[in-house]
């Protein structure tokens, strides 16, 4: 086994998954380890997504955890597989390690959820107004640096090319702020009207005028996995994305995005407003 000095957050989630599964079975690291005639280190860094596993191997696993989810069970294996040229490899030691793992989770999303307050989703943002953002809060980052980001931040969209769902909640506020100006804002809204004729993407706005929202505090990426038991949140952070996937949290998130699903707009109703703040500009 290849030991992995710094596993992706896909490669970790695997591991955890696989704790998970021993210890609901009851099983120690050594007793895991002497089935897969191993040494409990080595389990301790299967679990950690510090080594990978085989299929074989993981199987033999599941079956002595008496793991009988067969979707689950076939989801892992997928995630265990060797992955070769993904295209967000290309920026390995250009974008922070967290960009990378939130391209390759959409990638692999079953759908995508999002919730944003004061911000476009990033997948539905336009060149020009990435750029905009970009040079607002880092105006002195070298250019090559910026560019690099730009591109990263464009080649994410491909989870909308792709077809998979894409359910988007934006509070008015986002809508209204004129990143980059008037006519980069105006671009950035009948971009989001584009997008929304797209059979996978939903687009629904929460407005002002919404009686008893108070969800301002709070935005978020809601990943589904092949599997419940595999969803992700995604948030944004100072030091960059953070991943949750703890069930109790996972409930948590899931319950805000309902609340917040139940002071949206229709999508009818929606666009029709997002036409008008963009005839307004």
């Amino acid at each position: 086994m290849t030991s992995r000095p710094n596993p992706t957050a896909r490669q970790a989630r695997l591991g955890a998954e696989l704790r998970k599964l021993r210890e609901a079975a009851g099983v120690s690291n050594r007793q895991a380890a002497s089935q897969l005639d191993v040494s409990p280190t080595q389990i301790s860094h299967i679990e950690s997504g510090r080594f990978g596993i085989s299929e074989e191997r993981l199987r033999r696993m599941a079956e002595y955890y008496d793991c009988d989810d067969s979707r689950l069970l076939d989801a892992l294996v997928e995630m265990a597989a060797p992955r070769f040229n993904n295209w967000w490899d290309d920026y390995r030691g250009v974008m922070p390690p967290q960009a990378l793992d939130l391209a390759e989770l959409e990638q692999n999303a079953s759908y995508v959820r999002s919730f944003e307050v004061v911000h476009i989703p990033g997948v539905l943002q336009t060149e020009d107004h990435v750029r905009a953002a970009s040079l607002f809060a880092e105006p002195n980052l070298p250019e090559s640096e910026r560019e690099a980001r730009i591109a990263f931040r464009m080649r994410r969209q491909q989870v909308i090319d792709s077809g998979t769902p894409y359910d988007v909640i934006i509070h008015e506020a986002a809508l209204r702020m004129r990143v980059g100006g008037s006519k980069v804002a105006r671009a950035q809204l009948e971009h989001l009207l584009r997008a929304s004729e797209r059979e996978s993407v939903t687009v629904r706005v929460i407005p002002f005028a919404a009686e008893g929202f108070a969800g301002a505090g709070f935005a978020m990426q809601y990943v589904g996995g092949v599997v419940p038991q595999l969803d992700t949140v995604q948030i944004d952070t100072t030091h960059g994305a953070e991943f949750i996937d703890a069930t109790a949290r996972l409930n948590r998130y899931r319950a805000l995005f309902e609340s917040s699903d139940g002071a949206a707009l229709t999508q009818d109703a929606s666009l029709d407003l997002i036409r008008r703040i963009t005839q307004a500009l």
